[in-house]
């Protein structure tokens, strides 16, 4: 890894060179500019739902190899993994897993069901054009699934400005990436894109000697192809996609494992093996009808097929999962006061003869403004599932400005999720315990409420932002993983009980410099479930989060400098008192620190970065249970809190060609 770290600064030093000559020349012209506008990183929404836009300048403060590594600046969003085998990463908003989030690509839903475990890895991180996050229950007109928030993603468009850029990574984990985007405007209306990923983790690297790999090997190529047409009456986007990805992990040769364990370590390894295919397709037709009222007529559509085989030791699991979604569309503004949105969809999920769903539903949605001050959005929606029924989904939204500086808002609603327990969790098959499924698990469904206050103050001249949130999520119904009612298996059952989370967030946003911003954040988690008859709160939850981040842009924006520290505050450990393993007497984890910097130098027509994540070099030191004896019961890799890897140094270069 050093021997690629030194040839992709071997090959940066002339682009160096040559830039700095350019900067040269550009001096005159840039001391010329007296007023620069810098666009926020982090944008919050306007509407009534309490939301954040991430732009491409918050993502390039990071290496943001993929959609899982694009929250390491944003106190709202924990990202972390699963397992300690696969590599497998969840998002957790409002302390609750990703399961409850409802991910999106540019109003699609998607990412779901047997893509939900690696999902975070499927989105290249320069294919993003921007991240919206919202929170809580969202609007209806994308579905009945959003429970704790929403995540939409927009990928680079085809009629951007004309170019082909190129994004080269290494770290000092044997990862080497590169992605490359590119655009033709071939008509005045009509533009394609084509965008490309590949990604290698290519050695072995096991920092606590136990005979397992830290993280897995990862090969993926990605590729996706976008056009679009667009006169003064009509829209057309469309595209298809292409992701495919072999992870191997488990167990590995090292000499103090073989001296240990020589017979299950040389004789009969235990091997893990993932292999995804995953094909995508999604158009959408928009028709404008009276521009000077927003009337428009849209029809949406995708379709999916992912595939995954995957072995744990001698567990295999493989799924076939075909997803289709149609939506139709009518919304218009008859006054600036009224918004009036209708519409159908219909949702098909395929995993199986025994086990597929179909869901027609309809909704509809008002918003009423009133100027600045007052914003209220009311949507209900029914569907109905051929598994489970009917069922009805109302929210509501509103957002009220008593003073320029003091913005409130509620949010209360309803949400619903069918669980796929094996599809989603499949991780849990790297284990010794026994994994014991119930029959026909119901449908989960949950209330969330929501309230919010943002304050701007003038404050030595600069502009504080302050904020302040609480949310509660309550389950009616829910799909519980528990570890704690016999050490002996892993379950996973309908609730018997209560299930709920409390979340408060408090952050604070000041330029304390001209050029420097700083953020500020503080969240407390409340989540406890119904685990054999007794509310525990949730296993491998950290109770709080404090995060400090700044990012320093001097003068004319030649170099930037970036540096986030967290603190990730210890949480409940599964009972697992009879297990033979180096943590089978502990309760709880402790607290632990993080910390990423990284400096970016920006030229022309590139930028080269260097930097560093989890410089502390805090890991849990035992993440596998039991590596000793995998082929024991008390074998058990599925209960991991922190860092699986120390420090990691990476260094990379984006470059922008210009028009094609």
């Amino acid at each position: 890894m050093k021997r690629l770290l030194f040839f992709i600064f071997a090959g940066l030093l002339p682009l160096t060179a040559s830039a700095q000559d350019v900067d040269s020349l550009m001096s005159d012209t840039l001391d010329a500019v007296n007023v620069t506008v810098r666009r926020p990183g982090v944008a919050r929404l306007s509407g009534a739902e309490n939301g954040m836009r991430i732009n491409r300048d918050e993502l390039f403060r990071a290496a943001c190899c993929n959609l899982g590594e694009s929250f390491t600046t944003n106190p709202s969003v924990d990202v972390s993994y699963s397992d300690a085998a696969t590599g497998a990463k969840q998002i957790k908003l409002l302390g609750l897993s990703g399961t409850y989030v409802q991910m999106l690509t540019e109003n699609l839903p998607n990412l779901r069901g047997a893509a939900t475990p690696y999902a975070l890895d499927y989105v290249p991180g320069p294919w993003m054009q921007s991240i919206q996050v919202s929170k809580g229950a969202s609007s209806v007109r994308n579905g009945f699934e959003s429970i704790t928030g929403q995540i939409d993603i927009e990928y680079l468009k085809p009629d951007d400005d004309e170019g082909f850029t190129v994004n080269l990574y290494g770290n000092t984990l044997s990862r080497f990436e590169a992605n490359a985007d590119g655009n033709v405007h071939l008509s005045d209306g009509l533009s394609t894109e084509l965008l490309l990923h590949f990604q290698d983790d290519y050695a072995h690297h096991d920092a606590n000697d136990d005979g397992f790999l830290d993280q897995p090997n990862v090969r993926q190529w990605n590729l996706q192809n976008r056009w679009k047409w667009r006169t003064d009456s009509y829209l057309f986007h469309a595209g298809v996609a292409l992701t495919k990805e072999k992870r191997e992990g488990g167990q590995i040769s090292n000499l103090k494992s073989q001296i240990s364990n020589l017979k299950s370590q040389i004789l009969n390894p235990y091997r893990i093996s993932t292999e995804t295919d995953r094909y995508e397709a999604y158009m959408k037709h928009a028709f404008i009808l009276n521009p000077e009222h927003g009337t428009n007529i849209a029809l949406m559509a995708s379709g999916s097929l992912h595939q995954i085989v995957a072995d744990y030791g001698l567990h295999h699991f493989d799924v076939n999962q075909k997803t289709a979604y149609a939506q139709l569309m009518f919304e218009t503004s008859p006054t600036e006061e009224h918004n009036v949105s209708a519409g159908l969809s219909l949702l098909y999920d395929y995993y199986g003869q025994a086990d597929h769903e179909t869901t027609p539903g309809a909704y509809v949605q008002y918003t009423y403004t009133l100027g600045t001050r007052l914003t209220a959005m009311a949507g209900l929606r029914a569907d109905h599932s051929s598994r489970y029924g009917w069922f009805v989904t109302p929210r509501l939204h509103l957002k009220y400005m008593p003073a320029d500086v003091l913005t409130l808002r509620l949010s209360l609603g309803k949400g619903y999720r069918t669980p796929h327990a094996m599809a989603e969790n499949h991780f849990l098959l790297a284990t010794g315990r026994q994994l014991v499924v119930s029959d026909r698990l119901q449908q989960e469904e949950a209330w969330n409420a929501g309230l919010s206050a943002q304050l701007t103050l003038p404050v030595a001249g600069r502009t504080l932002r302050l904020n302040a949130e609480y949310y509660h999520t309550r389950f009616m119904q829910q799909m519980v993983i528990d570890y704690d009612s016999d050490p002996r298996l892993i379950s996973i059952t309908d609730l018997d009980g209560r299930s709920r989370s409390n979340t408060i967030q408090v952050d604070a946003t000041y330029p304390v410099l001209e050029d420097m911003e700083v953020t500020a954040a503080w969240r407390w988690n409340d989540v406890k479930t119904t685990y054999g008859g007794v509310l525990r709160e949730r296993p491998l939850t950290s109770r709080y989060k404090a995060l400090l981040t700044a990012s320093y842009k001097p003068g004319t924006g030649l170099w930037q400098f970036d540096v986030t520290a967290q603190l990730n505050g210890g949480g409940r450990l599964p009972q697992t008192s009879n297990l033979k393993s180096q943590t089978s007497n502990l309760t709880t984890f402790p607290a632990y620190g993080q910390l990423a910097a990284q400096v970016t130098r920006w030229f022309r027509h590139f930028s080269v970065y260097v930097g560093g994540e989890n410089l502390t070099g805090y890991r849990q030191q035992h993440p596998v249970i039991g590596a000793d004896d995998p082929w024991g019961p008390s074998f058990d890799a599925t209960q991991v809190w922190g860092p699986v890897h120390g420090a990691l140094l990476y260094a990379g270069v984006r470059i922008n060609f210009g028009r094609l």
